[in-house]
């Protein structure tokens, strides 16, 4: 595919905030691609060139990118510096220059798709001394065969800022769309305002009436069942390009055949928040189990003979800092073929007592020096479910899994133990069992339904947290602003931000809660050192940042704020720690800080 026929559709994306136009621009694209081109095109509108859970990264900075500019461009670095300084975007500057070469173009070419996923996954592989001028090289190949719009996607992807607004939801759904033909009435053009319509009774932009609500029911159930098929199967194995081809070849009843891959990683199982304890067997239903719920670090550990990975809750793959871990699974899981769910627990050797996520956080960090930091923070693996043992157990009742996998591994204090259990349908049992709980040092309580199966990723009512409130939020940065005085070197002030259907939404800035070092808890330079390759924009002490950095802060109080794009502020909010293992897409919601702000009243 020429690379101009994708920056086509990158511009109908970005001329819209419509999520329903830019799902059907989308979806129309996609009935046309070819099985062998999905994967790298569905990569591409996410702005991104690896899949998520891959370690890799572009990781270009934007000096490089602005000498790839000049060298392609014939300008000086004056000049792009100029033009960069007014548009806050490299993008727009490749839009602006590469559209006035002043250098000959005799071996400019036509830009295909492979090209450019080629060129910049080369990129992503250079390291060490000397690769700057080849990564330059690399770049600039393609912007001398690039048009003004080519120029502003390729320098925009490189730099990992290129914000089409498409999240894996609005994927979802245009894959039903461009997949299920089948379905007659799911998409409906409005003969008032021309709006197109997923299966509504009325426009969504004009509120003119499209259907009677009975001719919807069937289609809409239909249809929100391909969804949900569509999540799980994207769940478990985290490629929309091979749930395409599924989808092509076998129709839905090939999304209920996917199971579990050893080695590739899935999202694991999550929970609904309540408040106190009958909520809970409301919830789940009576009896229950009841468990620990660990402050450690989630981990999906799959084991295929010696051969161990071990991923975050985020997708990561952190086999490499925990060789302890791998150790243990290697001796203690009794079977050959395992995924296997647990939280690692930081303890100190000497009191055996249960660390504070903080320190085991500095773990997860590190990938040198390992033995070092094993000997200084030991770890205990503490298991809770298996989901595979030779064979998928997604659908087993809970009950069953928790036997199997009891008599699946070798308990070794200190190394691989299960999570402490109470069964019961007392509420009073369950009340003391959680103040147990807390006083051990643990966030709070899991209560979970004994016959149900397992479902990555979803919250759906088949357990539930029981915590402390007021629970902190999980917010992630989205800008920063350098200190004055000794602190100049560091950023200080930190922008925060929730999500709100797809989007982030600011709500305060946080400057509390640091350490003046690292090993007490989370620095200003330690933050500072992990947001400098982030920047996307300055504006004097001020810059902006890709979103990728996640904080779990405390807080006195909510506000309504016309301040910050959310409509609400946090008063007197306090940074806890860094969430590593915290994808963008499970941080806190603006519906989570609605409903702290009316708990409060």
């Amino acid at each position: 595919m020429k690379y101009s026929e994708l920056c086509g559709i990158y511009e109908k994306l970005d001329s819209t905030s419509k999520r329903l136009e830019k799902t059907f621009t989308l979806s129309n694209f996609l009935k046309n691609v070819p099985d062998s081109d999905v994967d790298d095109l569905l990569l591409l509108f996410e702005g991104r060139i690896f899949p998520e859970y891959d370690e890799k990264k572009i990781g270009i900075a934007d000096s490089i990118v602005a000498k790839a500019i000049k060298l392609s461009s014939g300008r000086s670095m004056a000049d792009i510096e100029s033009v960069w300084r007014k548009k806050g975007d490299l993008g727009l500057v490749a839009f602006d220059l590469i559209g006035n070469k002043s250098q000959a173009t005799l071996f400019s070419q036509t830009l295909y798709v492979s090209k450019v996923v080629s060129n910049l996954r080369k990129i992503a592989g250079l390291e060490g001394v000397g690769t700057v001028d080849l990564k330059i090289k690399l770049l600039s190949e393609l912007l001398t065969s690039a048009t003004p719009v080519e120029a502003k996607y390729i320098v925009r992807t490189a730099l990992e800022t290129l914000r089409l607004g498409i999240s894996s939801s609005t994927i979802r759904d245009a894959i039903s769309w461009s997949v299920f033909v089948d379905f007659p009435g799911i998409l409906t053009a409005c003969e008032k305002c021309g709006a197109i319509n997923p299966n509504t009774s009325n426009c969504l932009s004009c509120g003119f009436e499209l259907k009677a609500e009975k001719e919807l029911k069937e289609t809409r159930e239909k249809y929100n069942e391909l969804i949900e098929q569509i999540d799980q199967a994207y769940k478990i194995i985290n490629n929309f390009g091979e749930i395409i081809r599924i989808l092509r070849t076998q129709g839905r009843e090939g999304l209920l055949k996917i199971k579990p891959v050893i080695g590739s990683p899935m999202k694991a199982m999550l929970y609904q928040k309540v408040k106190t304890v009958d909520d809970a067997f409301t919830q789940v239903g009576r009896p229950c189990a009841i468990e620990y719920k660990y402050d450690g670090f989630r981990i999906l550990l799959h084991k295929n003979g010696n051969d161990v990975k071990l991923f975050t809750r985020n997708l990561e793959d952190v086999t490499l800092q925990f060789p302890d871990i791998v150790e243990t699974a290697k001796n203690n899981i009794l079977i050959e073929k395992a995924i296997v769910d647990g939280e690692v627990v930081g303890y100190d050797k000497k009191t055996k007592k249960y660390l504070p996520f903080q320190k085991i956080s500095q773990r997860i960090k590190r990938k040198y020096d390992v033995d070092d930091f094993k000997e200084m923070i030991a770890v205990e693996w503490t298991v809770f479910d298996i989901i595979f043992n030779g064979e998928s157990l997604l659908d087993m009742p809970l009950k069953d899994r928790r036997n199997i996998l009891e008599n699946s591994i070798k308990v070794e204090d200190g190394k691989l133990v299960l999570s402490k259990l109470l069964i019961t349908d007392d509420s009073g049992m369950a009340a003391e069992f959680y103040a147990q709980a807390l006083s051990d040092g643990q966030e709070g309580v899991m209560f979970k339904n004994l016959d149900a199966p397992y479902r990555p990723g979803a919250r759906v009512g088949f357990g539930v947290k029981l915590k402390p409130v007021m629970d902190p939020l999980d917010l992630v940065i989205v800008g920063a602003e350098w200190g004055e005085g000794k602190r100049a070197t560091w950023f200080t002030s930190f922008t925060v931000a929730c999500r709100d259907d797809g989007e982030l939404v600011e709500i305060g800035k946080v400057g509390t809660g640091f350490k003046e070092v690292s090993e007490d808890g989370l620095s200003f330079s330690e933050l500072t050192k992990l947001l400098e390759p982030l920047i996307v924009n300055r504006n004097g002490r001020e810059v902006v940042v890709k979103a990728k950095i996640v904080l779990e802060l405390a807080f006195e109080e909510i506000q309504r704020s016309n301040t910050y794009s959310s409509g609400y502020a946090l008063r007197f909010p306090r940074v806890l720690r860094l969430r590593p293992e915290k994808p963008i897409d499970e941080i806190s919601t603006l519906e989570d800080v609605q409903g702290y702000f009316d708990a409060q009243k």
